[in-house]
């Protein structure tokens, strides 16, 4: 299986899943997270799927899903 068919790391499901603390954009080896900012003000992680390899970093860098 390539890439291209593993699923994209799913980081949060709701906002108060995410903390914010951008270590899932700063590992990601292909620049493939964007922290974008909500209607509130508070940036939440976004992944780019096309640049994306679905490595699995993001997910287990995190400090709520550990």
């Amino acid at each position: 299986m390539d890439a291209s068919q593993k699923p994209i790391p799913i980081l949060y499901e709701q906002k108060e899943d995410c903390c914010g603390c951008t270590a899932c954009f700063s590992i990601c080896p292909r620049n493939a997270i964007a922290m974008v900012e909500d209607e509130e003000g508070f940036d939440y992680p976004q992944i780019d799927p096309i640049l994306c390899v679905r490595c699995g970093k993001c997910v287990r860098v995190c400090p709520i899903k550990v």
